[in-house]
């Protein structure tokens, strides 16, 4: 209860209305007081005096420093607050402040800093420490906030500790939806479950992941290389955590480190434009990776693409070789132009089924599984058994070719030059649904779970939910076709003719940033958890009138970048000391740098994302 305003200061010269019912007591409390204190010897002022001109520590005063106290009173005095005390201690709670009230009255402003200085810590509560901690991080678990839990862990070394228990920022990963996948996040595959995993940390994750996906939507580090290719069509790319491969319409393969994105090798061998490719391989426990290729000149080649070794060469078709998957190391299936289709033992380089039943030129197709899903320009597609070669299900309905498909082993999904996209059941092979809202060709697919986005030549990108078979998200992309298109579970990638690539929300449809600056053309797009590998076309700033091929490695992990770059450095000192001093050992330190605690580096981390 406020008993005097903050305005007040000067003591009124009547007490407050709220001790009216205690004046009387208080007053004969009061002269008791005086007359048993008359007859003692009152403070000198010289001690007063120095008191306000001296500030007096809160260990000074104790009485368990008699030295200092003996000092500034004497024996009378000592007794008198001593007597003043015991008195204060068996007064009620409202003479307590009636006594306390007219003594701050009587106060100066330095007498009352200081007071303030015992008072004020007296009066903060740490409520988490008072808690049992099972309670504590349970009240922790609340905050959805990154920042405000970074923020937590500055107040003080008890929050900190608090903010390190694995089971809160496990709690985190689960509201920000941050899966454990197979990743090189945290230095290791994330396969296993986290018992299993060598310092596998929580914590750890979740700040990378926060700063990746910080990285997406403001731009994360981008390499760009300009003289690997010159003004080549690119028709396919794949790339992993060590290579990326390009095919080409010039006959050559191009194969670039993903980490440095400088050229590895060239494959030639093929004698015509390469329109599809496919490599698999390159896992910790598989790192041996095989890459299948075709194109124009109607061969087949499997490639060891660590060494660039031809394998195989792979002879049959009569047209050129439009599309393949792999379904494994073993076992690869080719599209053609000739309406055939064949399934190659890749790994001993023979034949192994002719698929015959198309009737024009197989543009798509996509495998799950035991089955493989084609698409035809003869308006239908088909669902094979790889194994027999023996067709499953002719799945009709559209009046024009076909030009995407998808497949997940239960529903078929095609998109037509007749603006309309068809889902059939893989079982019974019957029509389930057709979605209609593009008014032009659907020329891109992409699957996953029960959503479905489409990407059209009118520049819409639409998201459905093959649940209720209803549009979820229409989205006016781009002023020409959709040429590029990928998501995942929190963003998707768009590249039209119009030159340009851009980040989306696919949860709201929103637009989070142009991905890239224009180009005359986007020839392909890739993305994974960490990077982006975009290919386009471009104009020279010193010949607008020639174009030349472009390729954009986006790395969106700047802090394992950052520590690539602190390693390298270190490396090339070693390198430069060895040459100076060459009998002399350089010592060598940790090969990876530690990350700094969470009450420094959690705050700069979970700054890096205002949006």
């Amino acid at each position: 209860m406020d008993i005097c305003g903050p305005e007040d200061i000067s003591p009124p010269a009547t007490p407050p209305s709220f001790f009216s019912s205690t004046t009387t007591n208080t007053t004969a409390t009061a002269a008791a007081a005086s007359s048993s204190s008359s007859s003692k010897k009152p403070l000198h002022a010289h001690h007063l005096n120095n008191s306000r001109r001296r500030p007096t520590s809160h260990r000074q005063l104790s009485e368990n420093n008699p030295a200092f106290l003996n000092h500034v009173f004497d024996d009378d005095q000592l007794d008198e607050i001593r007597h003043l005390k015991t008195s204060f201690q068996q007064l009620t709670p409202q003479q307590k402040q009636f006594l306390l009230y007219e003594i701050i009255n009587c106060c100066d402003s330095s007498q009352l800093t200081y007071l303030n200085s015992l008072i004020a810590p007296r009066l903060k509560i740490d409520f988490l420490k008072e808690l049992p901690i099972e309670v504590s991080l349970h009240v922790l678990s609340f905050i959805d906030d990154p920042k405000t839990l970074a923020r937590a862990a500055c107040v003080s070394t008890f929050w900190n500790s608090l903010l390190r228990d694995e089971a809160t920022w496990k709690s985190l990963c689960m509201k920000h939806q941050y899966r454990r996948r197979n990743s090189s996040i945290c230095g290791g595959e994330l396969l296993d479950p986290p018992t299993q995993r060598l310092n596998f940390s929580y914590r750890e994750y979740f700040k990378r992941k926060y700063n990746i996906a910080a990285a997406w939507a403001h731009g994360g580090n981008v390499k760009v290389v300009e003289d690997g290719f010159d003004e080549e069509l690119v028709t396919s790319l794949q790339f992993d955590e060590k290579y990326i491969v390009v095919g080409c319409d010039n006959h050559r393969i191009e194969v670039f480190d993903t980490q440095t994105a400088r050229k590895v090798r060239t494959l030639l061998g093929h004698e015509g434009g390469v329109w599809a490719l496919q490599f698999k391989g390159g896992e910790k426990h598989d790192p041996e990776r095989v890459l299948v290729s075709g194109g124009c000149d109607r061969d087949v080649r499997v490639w060891d693409l660590n060494t660039g070794q031809l394998r195989h060469v792979l002879h049959g078709h009569t047209s050129t070789v439009r599309c393949l998957k792999m379904k494994d190391k073993r076992t690869a299936v080719t599209g053609s132009r000739d309406a055939t289709m064949r399934v190659w033992d890749i790994e001993r380089g023979v034949l192994l089924h002719v698929l015959l039943g198309h009737q024009a030129s197989v543009r798509c197709l996509d495998i799950c599984g035991n089955m493989v899903a084609s698409g035809s320009y003869d308006s239908t597609a088909r669902l094979w058994d790889m194994r027999t070669g023996r067709c499953l299900h002719v799945l009709v309905g559209h009046y024009s070719q076909i030009y995407a498909i998808a497949f997940d082993g239960q529903k078929v999904v095609t998109g037509s030059l007749d603006s309309t996209i068809r889902v059939f059941s893989a079982t019974t092979g019957q029509c389930l649904a057709t979605l209609q809202g593009h008014t032009s060709l659907v020329g891109q697919l992409q699957l996953n779970g029960n959503t479905l986005v489409s990407g059209g030549s009118d520049g819409c990108l639409r998201v459905w939910d093959l649940q209720s078979y209803e549009c979820t998200q229409q989205v006016s992309a781009h002023d020409n076709s959709v040429t590029c298109l990928q998501f995942d579970d929190r963003r998707m990638v768009s590249a039209g003719n119009d030159g340009r690539i851009k980040l989306w929300d696919i949860r709201q449809g929103r637009l989070i940033r142009n991905f890239s600056k224009p180009a005359k053309t986007v020839w392909k797009i890739q993305f994974n958890d960490t990077r982006a590998v975009v290919l386009m076309q471009r104009r020279q700033q010193d010949n607008p009138d020639q174009n030349r091929t472009v390729m954009e490695v986006h790395n969106f992990d700047l802090e394992q970048l950052h520590q690539q770059q602190s390693q390298q450095r270190l490396l090339q000192h070693r390198q430069q000391q060895q040459q100076l001093h060459p009998s002399e050992t350089v010592p060598t330190s940790s090969s990876s740098a530690s990350f700094s605690s969470l009450s420094s580096s959690s705050v700069t981390m979970m700054d890096t994302d205002d949006s």
